[in-house]
């Protein structure tokens, strides 16, 4: 994370590791892929080991689901905590020590004569592979970013899911076939090779992070990574897990437990400064949380199936792992065909419309199958499932990167994976209390009617989900994504007989283009994006030079948001008798506002300049320091419930509010553009050396005239 003193300018970290071709070529996306399928292989793989593994140990079959809940419930927790930890250290860091982890626990694996020796094994490898998707995601956005496109291209975030989910559904063939011909540790040792290719590909072909590793103390640290948060939810779900792994008794003691811990995290995510599961986000963002729930309802449907069935194949239809393993191998193509197939689509909402009802048909037709039923016929409803995996999966990760705010996708696409989790978990839970007494056909039809439940559920939220049809409506329109950006157009707009406006230092506010060596702006979404205008009062612009120039191009912003869409944050000082009151005699300019009474709260000179005319759905901050975020308001939690991941800045000054406001966000990994003409300052020379050698170190310096092309480049 970039010091805020940090002097690179974005050319140089935009051009380290720079491909000269294609920027989403083989070699980037293969280490990629192959990191992010070694989570989904062993989630599934394991399901053809678990009857050989409970022979060779001489327990139970029913006592090695631990060997599945074990590595979910480290999964769960794994995931968005290594999407935390790619934010904070770099997402090729973080990927790298994962594969390394996952090495060391296929050895351990190999090498157990005990269940515990396998249960840590699975431990191991849960949070080693947990690593690959969360930083995958970070890792795309960054080189999308670097290369000047709006988004990555859809054939590179569709291989990921079709990576993920078609190991899914095949890894119980490819299971059957090693444990059939090498035994039940080949589910561990197969990791060794896969992870040692997948190292040595991600040191190939991936750049190194550009920024260095800045741990600071453990308070800092544990304070910037949320550690509390990551132990209270650690807890919370070790706890549920321990009550779903009880069923069919009711273990209370456990359920209150979970239930204790997660109100307790709550409480602390909310006062958190950088919390690790953003609860006000995910109160605020509806389409972010419900794509959270339908993906977790839609993987336990599928996994239900996929460990249920396979047992209920190995158990009552008598065939060995291979055959059963085999069986599955259609569920799998499919999964790919249909993720392949999605992936290439901009619109999401019919591809969910159709996940939920393939997952009801293949619940119901489930009720009919029993140990006549031929085998064709079975492979049949398992193919229903392959289509519902693989489309569920490619809609529902493209709705959480059009939804999750930029600056913490990695955290909230582990989020994505951790609510899977748990509904693997509970999938492990449904089964082992439908083959409590032994597998049977009678125990396959319970688990069909939960199906049915849970099928019903996840149609029932999709289609009343409007914001998914507004989504299709934004998406559908703009250009494929990974199309590159072009500069601001010439405006055609004619000029207004005002001062000339201020030049912008160009050849250092933009992005370096890493095919061509030229510069590019990235394009602006308005739907995510805040226009701060900070402190536009008539107690300020008396001191600056220009103040109806620079008030009429705040003015010309103001237009622009309002045309395009984009919220709108008035930011105003003023100072109530209690705010007066607090501020200390050392704090040299509020305790010479104070003196002087200009700053005093409900006066005309503290309020938003008549000319910048407030509507209904804006929002205006009264701050009582110099930063924007150090109001009466949270800003951040605002920005946070609209979504907004991009700031425009214009204020008075530069040298205060724009300063401190600026810095603040860039620590906060929001895009930055600066409008440099509706900025001024009293002190003309101040205001030239930020605009010219501080600021674009951390943002992007445009002027009002480059909006309506920036914008119309997004559409």
């Amino acid at each position: 994370m970039p010091s805020a003193g940090d002097t690179r300018t974005p050319e140089r970290i935009s051009e380290a590791g720079a491909p000269r071709g294609n920027p989403f070529g083989a070699r980037f996306v293969a280490p990629l892929y192959l990191g992010a399928s070694l989570n989904p292989v062993n989630s599934s793989i394991i399901a053809t080991a678990l009857v050989a593994i409970a022979g060779a140990l001489h327990i139970p079959v029913g006592d090695t689901a631990i060997l599945i809940s074990s590595l979910y419930l480290t999964s769960a927790l794994a995931q968005p905590a290594a999407g935390r930890l790619a934010e904070e250290f770099g997402p090729r860091r973080i990927f790298v020590a994962g594969i390394t982890l996952v090495l060391v626990a296929g050895i351990v694996g190999s090498l157990a004569h005990s269940l515990t020796a396998l249960i840590v094994a699975r431990v191991l490898i849960g949070a080693g592979t947990s690593a690959g998707y969360p930083a995958a995601m970070l890792l795309i956005r960054r080189r999308a970013e670097q290369a000047g496109h709006a988004a990555p291209p859809r054939e590179v975030l569709g291989g990921l899911s079709i990576t993920g989910a078609a190991t899914v559904a095949v890894g119980p063939a490819i299971g059957g076939l090693l444990i059939g011909g090498a035994g039940w540790r080949a589910a561990f040792w197969i990791n060794i090779p896969v992870a040692a290719v997948a190292l040595f590909l991600a040191l190939a072909g991936i750049a190194r992070d550009p920024d260095p590793v800045r741990f600071g103390s453990p308070r800092t640290l544990a304070s910037r990574i949320d550690l509390l948060g990551m132990l209270g939810f650690g807890g919370s779900l070790t706890a549920l897990m321990i009550f779903l792994d009880a069923l069919p008794r009711l273990d209370w003691p456990a359920l209150a437990a979970a239930l204790v811990l997660a109100a307790a995290l709550a409480g602390w995510e909310l006062r958190a400064a950088q919390p690790f599961l953003d609860v006000r986000l995910l109160v605020a963002n509806g389409a972010l949380t419900r794509t959270y729930l339908r993906n977790g309802l839609t993987l336990m449907g599928t996994y239900v199936i996929l460990y249920g069935l396979t047992q209920w194949l190995e158990v009552a239809r008598g065939l060995s792992a291979y055959q059963a393993g085999l069986m599955l191998m259609p569920m799998g193509v499919l999964t790919a065909l249909a993720a392949r197939v999605v992936s290439r689509r901009a619109a999401v909402r019919w591809p969910l419309i159709a996940c939920a009802v393939l997952l009801l048909v293949g619940a119901t037709a489930t009720l009919f199958v029993g140990s006549g039923t031929p085998i064709a016929a079975v492979i049949c409803v398992t193919a229903v499932f392959g289509l519902t995996s693989g489309a569920g999966t490619v809609a529902n990760q493209t709705v959480l990167y059009q939804e999750a705010p930029a600056a913490a996708l990695g955290t909230a696409s582990g989020l994505l994976r951790t609510f899977g989790y748990i509904g693997s978990i509970a999938s492990a839970a449904i089964t082992g209390t439908a083959f409590h007494r032994g597998v049977s056909d009678s125990g396959l039809h319970s688990i069909a009617w939960v199906l049915v439940a849970i099928s019903a559920l996840v149609l029932v939220m999709t289609v009343l989900d409007r914001q998914l049809a507004r989504a299709d409506r934004h998406h559908t329109d703009q250009p494929p994504a990974g199309a590159r950006n072009p500069g601001p157009a010439p405006s055609t707009e004619p000029t207004r007989a005002e001062p000339t406006r201020t030049e912008l230092p160009r050849t250092e506010s933009r992005s370096a283009d890493m095919t061509t060596g030229t510069h590019t702006t990235p394009a602006l979404d308005p739907a995510r994006t805040a226009l701060l205008l900070m402190d536009f009062q008539p107690v300020v612009l008396g001191a600056v030079p220009d103040p109806q120039g620079v008030l009429a191009r705040a003015g010309e912003a103001l237009d622009w948001a309002r045309a395009h869409g984009a919220h709108v944050v008035f930011v105003r000082v003023a100072l109530t008798d209690k705010d007066a009151a607090a501020v200390p005699a050392h704090n040299k300019t509020f305790s010479q506002a104070v003196a002087a009474g200009y700053l005093t709260d409900g006066t005309a000179a503290t309020a938003v300049h008549e000319s910048l005319k407030a509507e209904e759905d804006d929002l205006t901050v009264r701050k009582t320091r110099i930063s924007a975020f150090a109001s009466d308001t949270d800003l951040r939690a605002e920005l946070r419930a609209r979504n907004v991941d991009t700031l425009v800045l214009a204020g008075l000054s530069t040298s205060g509010v724009v300063l401190t406001t600026l810095r603040q966000a860039a620590d906060e990994d929001y895009r930055l553009f600066l409008l440099a003409d509706a900025t001024a300052d009293p002190d003309p020379e101040v205001h030239r050396v930020l605009m010219e050698k501080v600021f674009p170190h951390q943002a992007e310096i445009i002027s009002t005239a480059d909006l309506a092309a920036l914008s119309t480049a997004a559409q």
